[in-house]
């Protein structure tokens, strides 16, 4: 990781970004925050888009001028050479294989049901949207119940980033309107990070 203070672009409320936030926290890594307002339209403004032509946040800039995005890539640029992304070559290639779930099952669904709710306020059309992504969202958290039913963690033993990854949504789920009651393990494995000494709370505003 270059030397230097880092600057994240990044909205508050967001769960992607939370989890930039949280790995920040436990390794004690300064950095400066940039607020972005997406609805607003922050992000698709000429100076951002020349930063990051996606336009979508967090985005990580480096103190040599460099910009990253992406949420799991910024955590895995982060973590790498640190207790949270350590083992072998299978063991984090497993990190990486549930960072990859996260994005194509869990975050598809939970997190966009979250983001019609919360962000745009639930207007009217959105129902038909949302019971499409409520089997998805809780087929994802049935795979993470299996997981804690078998593990302190994602992975085993060890807390990592593909645990901060898999927390930015899940432990916000209601918010989506995923109700966590029948994912006891899961509430126990929210309840054991949000127990962490360097731990922050996610803003949500």
């Amino acid at each position: 990781m270059t030397a230097g203070k880092l600057k994240i672009y990044g909205d508050s409320r967001s769960g992607n970004c939370y989890k930039i936030q949280l790995l920040c926290s436990e390794m004690g890594i300064e950095y400066d925050w940039k607020e972005v307002d997406i609805l607003a339209g922050d992000t698709r403004t000429p100076q951002f888009l020349a930063i990051n032509a996606n336009g979508r946040i967090p985005l990580l800039a480096l103190p040599d001028g460099r910009y990253l995005p992406e949420s799991n890539a910024i955590l895995f640029y982060l973590a790498e050479g640190s207790e949270f992304f350590a083992g072998d070559a299978y063991s984090r290639a497993e990190i990486l294989q549930w960072m990859f779930f996260e994005q194509y099952s869990l975050e598809p669904n939970i997190a966009t049901s979250r983001f019609i709710i919360k962000y745009l306020g639930n207007p009217p059309g959105s129902l038909a949207s949302l019971a499409e992504k409520k089997a998805g969202g809780h087929q994802a958290l049935k795979v993470l119940e299996q997981q804690f039913l078998r593990h302190l963690f994602v992975t085993g033993d060890c807390y990592n980033i593909a645990d901060i990854a898999l927390f930015a949504y899940t432990h916000i789920a209601d918010e989506g309107g995923f109700d966590l009651e029948d994912y006891p393990a899961t509430r126990e494995w929210i309840e054991r990070i949000a127990g962490r000494s360097n731990y922050v709370p996610m803003t949500k505003t």
